[in-house]
């Protein structure tokens, strides 16, 4: 249970969700370059993208679901924002001297596609990896915190994972190319968030003995839609 009522909203929490929304919206526009790992492309996103699940993971265990169902509504929102606002701004008129526009829109003239595969993407892996580990955490009565930041990032990131390269690549890429950058991208994020354990350890630590706060949501909806949030005694 909480040591005490949740502020309306602490410092912590804002810096923690500013973090997360920028790490998100940074990934999106650093998706669109290929890097290869032994040999695999991937988008260069997978060197930072991972670590929104790491503050995902903080917010659920330190804050509980509801808050960080807030957290992720505003990354939603502001990920939707970036885009139109890019989408926008490439196809407005420009001058003729500005000779940069092809190299603009490569860059930030993201396909409808595109940001159409990564807001469901984020949307469906966000949810279920906090889902699952406040769920976990009730089961587990607060214990084994490994267990249930590698239990959660392995759906959550599976679900992302999935839905964006589906959605992003399907009929550009042959399906058994899919298939490997599917995995190879999955296997890459669960990897990462394992190798993080420790640093988790110490932030979800760190942040309870700052804030008094250790939630279980003991009665909560698990209602993404629903943004209610409940003082805990």
């Amino acid at each position: 249970m909480s040591t005490r009522k949740i502020p309306a909203i602490s410092p912590l929490f804002l810096l923690l969700t500013s973090t997360f929304v920028t790490c998100l919206i940074l990934s999106n526009i650093i998706a669109g370059k290929l890097i290869t790992v032994f040999g695999i492309p991937l988008p260069a996103a997978v060197i930072l993208f991972p670590i929104t699940y790491i503050f995902g993971d903080i917010l659920t265990e330190v804050y509980g679901f509801e808050r960080a169902r807030l957290a992720i509504w505003c990354g939603f929102f502001a990920n939707l924002l970036m885009a139109a606002v890019f989408m926008l701004t490439v196809v407005l008129p420009h001058p003729a001297f500005w000779k940069d526009q092809a190299a603009y829109q490569t860059v930030l003239g993201f396909a409808p596609r595109l940001v159409l595969a990564s807001l469901l993407g984020y949307w469906g892996g966000e949810f279920a990896n906090s889902v699952v580990l406040s769920k976990m955490k009730r089961l587990t009565r607060g214990r084994r915190l490994w267990m249930r930041t590698l239990g959660s990032t392995a759906v959550g990131e599976g679900i992302d994972t999935l839905v964006f390269i589906t959605i992003a690549f399907w009929g550009l890429m042959p399906p058994p190319v899919l298939g490997t950058m599917i995995l190879a991208q999955y296997l890459w994020k669960v990897c990462y968030e394992a190798l993080a354990t420790p640093l988790t350890y110490w932030a979800v630590n760190r942040v309870k003995r700052h804030e008094g706060l250790d939630v279980f949501d003991d009665s909560v909806s698990y209602n993404p839609f629903s943004l209610e949030v409940r003082h805990e005694p």
